[in-house]
């Protein structure tokens, strides 16, 4: 796991110069021009990927939970998608969870040096009695972040099962990962800056994973949500939408049923069985 002569490609030298003399219109279309290249890049990962969300689904439909741990960009982008799991697919807030390092206050603030705690994400996954029922998924586009490694080195030595998402090929986060998933995206526009697109290429593999299991799951039926949460009004106008379409009641009705009971689900099973 050292990184004795791992070259990352994330940190190699920008394919562009002197960008500060670029107009607006230069700036947009390079970047632009480096985006379209990050979905082909994830395709090339489609089995790897598979068998993150195989082995995810395996330990979340045994009662299992999934982690996210990461930090900077990684770490925030884990708690995204851990966040909307709930209110998108009607699960519980306890079912994905995603840690960042420094803690909460860390997602809208850079804490210093926190990425490079060894034992921190160990300590921080200890607080949920984490166990050989869950799964973590390291996320790190370096794939050399001491907090993300550590995490899932201790996991590996407790028999819990691991992943990770990085954009470096042979990362040493692969070599405690039983289920890696290396997108490699090449450099940056901004040389380094692995908010853009590594981020992106982590975030779309973020999207397959958990839309994935949570398919699986039983959380979608035909492609409609039909466990969102409704915390909206936009929500509760799509759901009334979705019951209108698999009934013959009228929206008004149709809205009256799916606040009673919570979901379109409940709803509409309850005229079933009416």
């Amino acid at each position: 796991m050292k990184e004795d002569n791992f070259i990352k490609s994330t940190e190699n030298s920008s394919n562009y110069r002197h960008l500060e003399k670029m107009s607006t219109s230069e700036l947009l279309t390079n970047i632009n021009k480096e985006d379209k290249t990050v979905a082909d890049a994830v395709e090339k990962e489609i089995e790897s990927i598979g068998n993150l969300v195989d082995t995810v689904y395996s330990k979340l439909s045994q009662g299992g939970r999934l982690f996210y741990i990461g930090a900077g960009t990684s770490g925030r982008l884990g708690v995204v998608d851990a966040s909307e799991c709930p209110p998108t697919f009607g699960v519980s807030h306890d079912l994905v969870i995603g840690l960042i390092a420094g803690g909460d206050s860390a997602i809208r603030k850079a804490v210093e040096f926190a990425e490079d705690d060894h034992q921190l994400s160990w300590v921080d996954l200890q607080k949920y009695d984490i166990n050989t029922k869950d799964i973590v998924v390291g996320i790190a586009a370096s794939g050399t972040t001491p907090y993300v490694i550590y995490g899932l080195k201790k996991c590996q030595e407790e028999g819990i099962a691991t992943g990770c998402i990085t954009c470096n090929r042979g990362a040493p986060i692969a070599q405690v990962s039983d289920c890696p998933v290396e997108v490699v995206v090449g450099p940056e526009f901004v040389t380094g800056s692995t908010r853009m697109k590594s981020g992106t290429a982590q975030k779309l593999v973020l999207n397959m994973l958990t839309t994935s299991v949570m398919i699986k799951l039983g959380h979608v039926q035909d492609n409609k949500m039909v466990d969102m949460q409704l915390s909206n009004d936009k929500l509760v106008d799509r759901g009334t939408k979705l019951i209108v379409e698999q009934t013959d009641l009228d929206y008004e009705s149709a809205k009256a049923l799916l606040l009673k009971f919570g979901n379109v689900r409940n709803a509409v099973k309850s005229l079933k069985s009416s």
